[in-house]
């Protein structure tokens, strides 16, 4: 069952541990379809303009197997993508992000009546026997007048330690560690120092569960070793008066000029 609210027991472990286990944020049907409509969209296949969402390869020939460039626009029709960005523009994953589960972790946060915006709507893959791996860092931004505090992160298929889950350290979101890094990568010094003093926790989820997590919570994720991708959907919301000094903007999902359904086609 998908619930709407947390409890003041799980806010309470929240704010302690910079993280708490959701259950299940979609329900079979729901799952089904998006894990459908991603194949579509890598493949080629699903109506949505693709100049303005990002895709990004997870081996890419023309750059020695690495990670692709992070632009707009596909890169052939291949199950094989790394990042998948901009999907509030997609009905079915738009319909997820305003659900009222989300509705009532935003107002919690950010306050009820702010009005709220999505940072980033992104799947994330590791495809089978492959994957980036991620060093530990913590999700911040520095060009903007205030930090993003959340993120929902959602399996779309079984998260375990073999095919790449997220791996976290408990209670690190209480300071940042590296603020002069612009992404919030740790030095090397301070992963040393980190894997020495910590056992860290491993995030693993069935398919269909989620987590909600401080962006300052400290994180990692290693390759894929199976047969089965790694698939995720992460979802960061920030209060819609945060100003970029890149003149950024982001789409409403909660308040005044909210993104609807009828408006993405």
């Amino acid at each position: 069952m998908v619930r709407d609210t947390l409890t003041e027991e799980e806010w309470t472990r929240f704010d302690r541990d910079g993280y708490v286990r959701l259950g299940r944020v979609m329900d079979d049907e729901e799952l089904a379809l998006l894990g459908q409509r991603i194949d579509d969209i890598m493949l080629g296949t699903a109506d949505i303009d693709y100049r303005r969402t990002m895709m990004q390869l997870d081996s890419d020939p023309e750059r020695d197997g690495k990670p692709g460039p992070q632009s707009k626009g596909r890169k052939g029709a291949t199950l094989a993508y790394r990042k998948i960005q901009d999907l509030e523009y997609d009905a079915g994953y738009l319909a997820y992000m305003q659900k009222p589960l989300m509705r009532h972790i935003c107002e919690r946060v950010y306050g009820e009546g702010t009005s709220i915006a999505c940072f980033r709507a992104m799947f994330m893959n590791k495809p089978a026997h492959g994957g980036t791996e991620l060093q530990w860092h913590q999700d911040r931004w520095r060009d903007l007048d205030r930090d993003p505090q959340i993120t929902v992160w959602a399996a779309l298929n079984d998260s375990t330690i073999a095919n790449g889950c997220v791996k976290i350290v408990p209670g690190s979101h209480d300071t940042l560690r590296n603020p002069e890094s612009g992404a919030g990568f740790l030095t090397p010094e301070q992963i040393e120092e980190l894997v020495e003093e910590h056992e860290p926790e491993y995030l693993e989820l069935k398919a269909g569960e989620g987590v909600l997590l401080h962006n300052w919570m400290l994180h990692s994720s290693e390759m894929n070793s199976t047969d089965i991708p790694r698939r995720a959907f992460s979802v960061c919301y920030l209060d819609a008066e945060t100003v970029s000094e890149r003149g950024h903007t982001w789409n409403v999902m909660f308040g005044e000029g909210a993104l609807a359904l009828e408006s993405i086609g």
